[in-house]
C-alpha cells in the first residue's frame, strides 16, 4: 500500500540509531551510579565507622528505590504511596523465606502456608519477592493505569494500598508476629549487592525511558488525550513503567531487609514514604538524574539536621534544634519545591542528553520531506453520514454528512456553536455519535476508541493546542512517529528529522514545546500529527492567533504536507480568505 511518503533515506549522522541511543542511556546510568557508588564510599572514610557504614548503605538502598518510583511517577505522572506497601509485602516475603528454621518455630509456630518449613538463599528470595510484587501490581494495573479516572484516584489506590498492606503486617501475627516483627534474617556480608542493584536499577530505568513504550508513557504524561489521537493506547507503558517500577522498588526492598537483619510493619511505612517521596519530588521526578541528585542531597540534609537536633546547643533555638527537626526539614523541602520549583531542581535533563546534543551541533540538518502527487496513488475515501451528536438534552450536531478523498483539501465553516469541533470530534472517536455512521475506505470506524481511529489512517489537530509541553519540540513528533505503523522500526527519529526541517522548526528542535511561541506551536502540532503519515489530516483553526503573513505561508506548508503525505485534509477555519485560497471544497454548517 502505498503511503505517500516520499524521502525515506537515512541521512548519514543525522538520526541517532535505537542501539546508539540505548548504549548513550546505559553510559550516562554507568556513571550516574559510580558518581552514587563514589560518595557512598567517600561517607564511609573517617571516625564513626559503623555508623558511617550504615549512612551508606541507607543511600544506596534509597537510591534503588527512588528510581524505582521514578519510573512509575515520572513517566505516568502518577504520584504514587503505595510502593512502599510493593516494597512490605517484598520485605516480608524475603525474611520469612531466609529466617532459620527453627528460629520460626518458635517465633510464628503457627505460620500458614507452610511458611515454617521453608528456607532459601537470599538470593533466590529476593527473586521470588520481585515475582509476587509484580504479579500482584499486574493484578493492579488496570486500576492504577486507567488514563480517564484522572491522577487523583490513581493516587488514592495507592495510599489503599499502603494502609491495607500495614494494617495486614500488624494485624497478622500467625505470619509477621504483629508490630514485634521478624528477625535474624541473613544480613549482608559485602557492600557489592547494593553496588550491583543499584547499577542494575539505574541502567533498566534509563533505557525503559529511551525505548518507545517508555517515550509513549511520557508522552500520555504530558497529555494523555492528546496521545491517544496519536494512536496511543497509554495503558499498555504505562502498565509496563508500574510493573519495572515495582520490580526496582521490590530489590531496593529485599536489600534493605538484609541490610538490617530484620523486618517490621514499620520498616517501609509513612516515614520511608515521605523520605523517598521528598528525594524524589526535590530532585525531579521526570528524570533518573533528578531522582539520584534529590537522594544524595536529602540524605546530606537528614543526616545534618539529625546531627543538629541530637548535638548541637544553639541559645535561643531550643524550640528548633529538636530530634523532629529531621521531619521538619523534610517537610519544608516538600513545601518550598511545591511553592517554588515543582518540576524539582532537574526538570528534562539527564546526564547523557550532555552527549546527545553535543552530537547534533555536529549535524547537518535532516533532507525535507517532499513529494508529488502522482497518478494511481491509491484514492482514501473518509465518510461521516448523518452524524448527529446530543449531549443531554442539547444537539450540538444534527444529521450531518461530508465526504473527503486523498489530495483534495474540505473546509467546514459555520458559525460558533454551529458543531464543526464536534462534527471533528465525532470523526476522531473523541465523542460518541447519538446516530450516524463515520467510515474510512468502507470500513466502520464509529464506536471505536481514539488511538484505534488514529491507527486507522486519521490525524487531528485541536483548536486549543494540546501538545507534550514537558517534552522537546523533536520528541513530539518523535513519539507520534513511534505509533506510525507504516514506518520501519528504526525510521521514527530520521522521519521526525524530516518533518522538523520540513515545518522550519530544526533550530528550535530541543527547546520544550512549551517554550516556544504560538505560530511555533501551530506548526509544531501540524507536523506532529503527519508524523503518523495518516490518510487524512483534521485540522481545527490551524492559523488561530496567526496575522496574515503567518496565514499565508500557512496555506504552502498544508498544501505541501499533504502532497508529501498523499493525504487528504478537512479543515476548520474562521478565516474565510484562509478557507478560499486553500479549500477545494467548502462545507457549511
Amino acid at each position: 500500500m502505498a503511503t505517500g511518503i516520499v524521502t525515506r533515506r537515512r541521512m548519514a549522522g543525522v538520526a541517532e540509531s535505537p542501539w546508539a541511543r540505548y548504549a548513550r542511556a546505559t553510559a550516562g546510568a554507568c556513571a550516574l551510579s559510580l558518581g552514587v557508588i563514589g560518595i557512598a564510599v567517600l561517607i564511609t572514610l573517617g571516625e564513626g565507622a559503623r555508623s558511617r557504614e550504615l549512612l551508606a548503605n541507607q543511600l544506596l538502598i534509597n537510591a534503588i528505590m527512588v528510581v524505582g518510583l521514578q519510573v512509575f511517577i515520572g513517566n505516568t505522572g502518577i504520584m504514587s504511596f503505595g510502593h512502599m506497601g510493593f516494597a512490605t509485602i517484598a520485605g516480608y516475603i524475603v525474611a520469612l523465606l531466609t529466617m532459620p528454621v527453627d528460629r520460626k518455630r518458635l517465633q510464628i509456630p503457627d505460620a500458614p502456608f507452610g511458611v515454617v518449613h521453608l528456607n532459601t538463599s537470599p538470593e533466590v528470595a529476593t527473586l521470588i519477592a520481585i515475582g509476587a510484587t509484580v504479579l500482584l501490581a499486574l493484578l493492579l494495573s488496570r486500576a492504577l493505569t486507567r488514563p480517564g479516572q484522572g491522577v487523583f484516584a490513581a493516587t488514592i489506590i495507592t495510599l489503599a494500598l499502603l494502609l491495607i498492606v500495614h494494617e495486614a503486617a500488624t494485624s497478622w501475627i500467625d505470619l509477621t508476629d504483629g508490630a514485634t516483627g521478624l528477625g535474624f534474617v541473613p544480613r549482608l556480608k559485602t557492600r557489592s549487592p547494593l553496588f550491583l542493584a543499584l547499577v542494575v536499577s539505574v541502567v533498566a530505568a534509563r533505557l525503559f525511558s529511551e525505548t518507545h513504550i517508555g517515550r509513549q508513557a511520557k508522552a500520555g504524561r504530558e497529555d494523555s488525550v492528546a496521545a491517544e489521537m496519536l494512536g496511543i493506547d497509554v495503558r499498555w507503558p504505562w502498565t509496563v513503567a508500574l510493573l519495572l517500577s515495582v520490580a526496582i522498588t521490590a530489590l531496593g526492598a529485599s536489600l534493605k531487609v538484609q541490610d538490617v537483619g530484620a523486618m517490621t510493619p514499620r520498616v517501609m511505612y509513612l516515614d520511608a514514604t515521605l523520605v523517598t517521596l521528598a528525594m524524589l519530588v526535590a530532585g525531579g521526578r521526570n528524570t533518573v538524574t533528578g531522582a539520584l541528585l534529590g537522594v544524595v542531597l536529602i540524605t546530606a540534609g537528614n543526616e545534618l539536621t539529625r546531627i543538629a537536633g541530637s548535638e548541637w546547643e544553639v541559645p535561643g533555638l531550643g524550640w528548633l534544634l529538636r530530634p523532629t527537626l529531621t521531619q521538619l526539614f523534610l517537610g519544608a523541602v516538600m513545601l518550598g519545591t511545591m511553592l517554588l520549583k515543582p518540576e524539582g531542581l532537574i526538570v528534562n535533563w539527564e546526564l547523557d542528553h550532555l552527549l546527545q546534543r553535543r552530537r547534533r551541533k555536529e549535524q547537518s540538518p535532516a533532507s525535507r520531506l517532499s513529494g508529488t502527487r502522482r497518478d494511481g496513488e491509491e484514492v482514501h475515501v473518509l465518510k461521516a453520514e448523518n452524524l448527529t451528536v446530543d449531549f443531554g438534552k442539547f444537539r450540538a450536531l444534527n444529521r450531518v454528512s461530508i465526504e473527503a478523498r486523498s489530495n483534495e483539501v474540505v473546509g467546514i465553516i459555520g458559525p460558533n456553536g454551529a458543531g464543526k469541533t464536534t462534527l471533528i470530534n465525532a470523526i476522531t472517536g473523541f465523542v460518541r455519535p447519538t446516530e450516524g455512521t463515520v467510515t474510512l475506505d468502507g470500513q466502520l470506524l464509529t464506536g471505536k476508541p481514539p488511538y484505534r481511529i488514529a491507527k486507522a489512517g486519521i490525524a487531528r489537530t485541536f483548536q486549543n493546542l494540546r501538545l507534550f509541553k514537558g517534552l522537546s519540540v523533536r520528541e513530539n513528533i518523535a513519539v507520534a512517529a513511534i505509533a506510525n505503523k507504516r514506518l520501519n522500526p528504526e525510521d521514527p527519529d530520521t522521519y521526525a528529522g524530516q518533518l522538523l526541517i520540513s515545518a522550519n522548526l530544526w533550530e528550535r528542535g530541543d527547546a520544550l514545546a512549551a517554550e516556544v511561541d504560538s505560530g511555533t506551536q501551530r506548526r509544531l502540532e501540524l507536523a506532529r500529527a503527519a508524523a503518523l503519515s495518516p490518510h487524512f489530516l483534521l485540522l481545527d483553526e490551524p492559523t488561530a492567533g496567526m496575522n496574515d503573513e503567518e496565514s499565508e505561508r500557512m496555506v504552502d506548508y498544508i498544501r505541501n504536507l499533504a502532497d508529501a503525505l498523499n493525504a487528504g485534509v478537512i479543515v476548520i477555519d474562521h478565516d474565510l480568505r484562509f478557507i478560499t485560497r486553500i479549500c477545494d471544497r467548502v462545507y457549511v454548517l
